[in-house]
């Protein structure tokens, strides 16, 4: 690996680890700079995930303030999303190298309609409970049933399902559990993407520990995006908010079918 290639790779990784903290896509990047640079597909998958789970911390850390009150909630979510991360890392390991870069593109794809459609879900998500507020005659309905830390079957399921997924490959695993914790506990957005991070920090981690273990690892890579997403999470979580989602969106979703239309044709 050359310099240039690292510093590439650097750049990926903190852009990654910023990403991650405001929307959660941030794999989008540094997966396909490692593929651009020769890395064969799980090998890539794999350092990449070990290499992002700093930046997870950091971006987790810096949402401290809103996890304020989401404690009992997360330590059970945290629970799920580790069994689903070992699930997930698991068929990652056991299934062949071709199955990978088969499923891969279509997870990607998936990945970035969910980017682009998260807007339109949150306004219906807000536009259902304003009706419901109205319907009970209750207009605190939503804070309500976020102070009691409800964690339905509908939002395990998610949870660990999400999870899977996590442990098993990861872009944009973060919109997904958005989408579940705005649907399903009541929460403010802010709070919500807080939440996300220690679950996204808790899947990573879990998948990590046993690529360590089984899988082989590039550890120049994961040095250099773990460095890199550990800057890039802590700017994320302090500055995040200030940029424009529109441009991220579209960032993450030029560089995501990119991705797929590799793994697919070349």
């Amino acid at each position: 690996m050359g310099p240039g290639e690292a510093l590439a790779i650097l750049g990926a990784g903190l852009a990654a680890g910023a990403v991650n903290a405001v929307v959660g896509s941030g794999s989008l990047i540094t997966f396909p700079t490692l593929l651009a640079f020769g890395f064969p597909p799980v090998v890539a998958n794999v350092s990449n995930n070990v290499g992002m789970v700093p930046g997870n911390v950091t971006g987790a850390v810096g949402y401290r303030r809103e996890l304020t009150g989401q404690r009992a909630r997360l330590v059970t979510l945290g629970a799920i999303a580790a069994v689903g991360s070992a699930g997930g890392a698991a068929a990652l390991l056991s299934l062949p190298s071709s199955s990978f870069q088969i499923i891969v593109p279509v997870l990607i794809l998936i990945a970035c309609a969910l980017v682009l459609l998260q807007p339109w879900l949150s306004r219906r998500i807000m536009a259902r409970r304003t009706r419901r507020a109205e319907l009970t005659g209750d207009r605190r309905h939503g804070a309500e049933q976020g102070g009691r830390e409800r964690v339905s079957p509908v939002l395990s399921a998610g949870v660990l399902t999400s999870a899977a997924y996590g442990g098993y490959f990861g872009a944009a695993q973060g919109v997904l559990v958005i989408g579940l914790l705005g649907t399903f506990t009541g929460e403010t957005m802010q709070r919500v993407n807080g939440a996300k991070n220690v679950l996204v920090a808790i899947v990573n981690g879990v998948a990590a520990i046993i690529y360590v273990v089984f899988a082989h690892v590039a550890w120049l890579a994961v040095l250099l995006i773990g460095v890199g997403s550990a800057i890039g999470g802590g700017l994320g979580a302090r500055f995040g908010r200030r940029l424009p989602p529109l441009a991220l969106r579209i960032f993450v979703v030029l560089i995501g079918v990119i991705s797929a239309v590799k793994l697919l044709f070349f």
